[in-house]
C-alpha cells in the first residue's frame, strides 16, 4: 500500500507518470510527487519521457484548479530547454482561458506556430474555444477557418464561441451546414439561444431535436431555462419538458432538479415547485436559491425565511444569489432591520462580496417600507457609483411611496444611463402624473414613443 506521503522516495520518470495519473484530482497528492520531482532534478532530462511528466502535471494542475501553477509549468519547462510537443498545448489554453489571461492565450499561440503543431487540429479547436471564451470572436473565427477539414468537436466550440457573443444568427447558420450533429451541437444552440434572449427559439429548436437526437441533461436544463423566462406559456411547455423527464424516467440530478423548480417558480406554480424540491435527494445550494427565490417572488416571504433558516440548519453554506434571495423576502415583508441584519452578518460569515444587484436589493428593502431618505443615504454611503439596478429600486419606492420631487430627479439620471430602457420611462411618467404634471407627464410618453421605445407588458423598475 502507497504511503500518502512521497516526500522520501526518489521517484523514476515511469514511476512520476503512474502515480499523477493515480492520483489525479488529488491536489495534495500532485504536489508532493512535484515537489520530488523538483528536488530530485527528474525533471531537467529532456527526454520524451520528461515530456509527458511534464504534460501530466500541466493536466493534473489544471484538473485541481490551480490554473496559474499549469501555466507556471510550462514556463519552467522551457526554461530547462524541454520542447513542448502537440499534447503539452490544450490544458494549458484551457488554463489561460479559465484564468481569463488574454496576454498569456496569445503568448501561448506564438508558441504553437513557432513550434509547428497547428497541424494537430485540436490546438486549434483549443484556440477557438479560447478566444471565445475571452470575447475575440475574430480571432476565434480565424482559428476555426484555418483548420481544413473540422470535425463535429470543433465546430461545436464554434458554435459555443459564436454563443457566448451574442452572434447566433452565425451560430445557427454553422449548425444548418454542418454534416454531423450530435447531442453537444444541438445543446449547445439551444443554450445559445437561451443566453442571448431568444427563449421561443429555443424551445422550437428542441422540439425538432427530439425527433432525432435524444437530449441529455444539459439540454434539458437549458430548455427549462428558456421555459422559464418566456412571457407566455412558458409553465406549460415546461410542464411537457417535465412529462418528457418523467416518461423517460431520468433521475432528476441536484441540477436537473433546480430547473425544474426554478420553472415553476418562476410560473407562479408553487405547491409543484416544494414537490420538485422534496424529490431533489442531493440538495446542493443552488436548489436552496431556487426555493427561496419562488417563494419570496411569490407572496411567501416567512416561508422564503424560514427554508433559509433550515439550509443553514444542514450546513449548506449561502451565496451571493442566496443574500438575493434573502433581501427579496425581507423586502416583501417589510423587515428592514432583519434584512440589514442578515446583510451585514451574511457578508462577514460567509465573506460574501456585495455587488451592484445586492445593494440595489437593500434600497428597495429601505425604500418599500418608505424609509426613502435613508435608502438616499445608503446610497451615498455605497463604495462604487449607483449604476441602474440601484437607482432603479430607488425610483421604484417614490413611485410605491408617491414621492414625486424625488422620483424625478432620479428617473432623469436613469434616463441619462440607459435611455432605451421603457420602464424608466414609464415610471417617470407615472410620478410625474401623481404629482398633477399631467403635461409633462403625456409628455414624457411622447418621448418614448418617438423614441421607438415600446413598453414591455407587466414590466417592473426592480426585476
Amino acid at each position: 500500500m502507497l504511503s500518502t506521503s512521497f516526500s522520501s522516495f526518489r521517484l523514476s520518470l515511469d514511476d512520476a507518470l503512474y502515480l499523477l495519473q493515480r492520483f489525479l484530482t488529488s491536489s495534495n497528492h500532485i504536489k508532493q510527487i512535484h515537489s520530488v520531482l523538483l528536488t530530485t532534478n527528474a525533471l531537467l532530462a529532456s527526454s520524451r519521457k520528461t515530456k509527458f511528466v511534464y504534460n501530466t502535471l500541466i493536466r493534473s494542475y489544471l484538473t485541481t484548479g490551480q490554473h496559474n501553477t499549469s501555466l507556471s509549468l510550462f514556463n519552467h519547462m522551457l526554461a530547462n530547454q524541454v520542447k513542448p510537443i502537440n499534447l503539452t498545448f490544450p490544458s494549458l489554453i484551457k488554463s489561460a482561458s479559465s484564468s481569463f489571461s488574454v496576454p498569456y492565450g496569445l503568448s501561448l499561440h506564438s508558441q504553437a506556430l513557432k513550434r509547428g503543431v497547428l497541424r494537430d487540429p485540436f490546438v486549434p479547436t483549443s484556440f477557438v474555444q479560447f478566444y471565445g471564451e475571452v470575447g475575440d470572436l475574430r480571432s476565434s473565427r480565424k482559428m476555426f477557418d484555418e483548420i481544413l477539414d473540422p470535425c463535429v468537436v470543433a465546430c461545436n466550440t464554434m458554435l459555443d464561441a459564436f454563443g457566448r457573443n451574442g452572434e447566433m444568427g452565425s451560430a445557427f447558420e454553422l449548425f444548418r451546414r454542418m454534416d454531423v450533429t450530435d447531442v453537444v451541437s444541438w445543446t449547445t444552440v439551444i443554450n445559445g439561444f437561451g443566453k442571448n434572449g431568444s427563449h421561443a427559439k429555443a424551445v422550437m429548436l428542441f422540439r425538432d431535436m427530439i425527433v432525432v437526437v435524444t437530449p441529455n441533461e444539459a439540454t434539458l436544463v437549458s430548455v427549462l431555462s428558456s421555459c422559464a423566462n418566456l412571457d407566455q406559456g412558458g409553465v406549460h411547455l415546461g410542464k411537457q419538458i417535465h412529462c418528457y423527464i418523467t416518461r423517460k424516467e431520468i433521475i432528476l440530478t441536484t441540477t436537473l432538479g433546480t430547473a425544474l423548480l426554478d420553472m415553476y417558480g418562476k410560473g407562479g406554480d408553487l405547491e409543484m415547485a416544494l414537490i420538485i424540491f422534496h424529490q431533489i435527494y442531493d440538495k446542493k445550494v443552488c436548489a436552496w436559491n431556487a426555493i427561496i427565490s419562488a417563494l419570496a417572488s411569490n407572496g411567501r416571504p416567512e416561508k422564503a425565511l424560514e427554508m433559509f433558516e433550515m439550509m443553514k440548519s444542514r450546513n449548506v453554506h449561502p451565496n451571493g444569489i442566496t443574500l438575493l434571495a434573502v433581501l427579496t423576502a425581507c423586502a416583501r415583508s417589510k423587515l428592514v432591520d432583519l434584512g440589514i441584519q442578515l446583510f451585514t452578518s451574511m457578508c462577514s460569515e460567509y465573506k460574501i462580496t456585495p455587488t451592484s444587484e445586492h445593494y440595489g436589493c437593500m434600497v428597495d428593502l429601505i425604500g418599500r417600507a418608505g424609509l426613502l431618505g435613508d435608502a438616499v443615504n445608503f446610497i451615498k454611503s455605497l463604495p462604487l457609483e449607483p449604476d441602474a439596478s440601484v437607482l432603479g429600486a430607488l425610483l421604484g419606492a417614490c413611485k410605491i411611496h408617491e414621492d414625486a420631487e424625488l422620483g424625478n430627479k432620479i428617473g432623469k439620471t436613469l434616463i441619462k444611463l440607459q435611455p432605451e430602457h421603457c420602464g424608466q420611462y414609464v415610471a417617470l411618467s407615472t410620478l410625474k402624473a401623481l404629482g398633477n404634471n399631467w403635461t409633462e407627464a403625456e409628455e414624457m410618453r411622447k418621448v418614448m414613443i418617438e423614441a421607438g421605445i415600446q413598453k414591455i407588458p407587466a414590466y417592473s423598475v426592480l426585476s
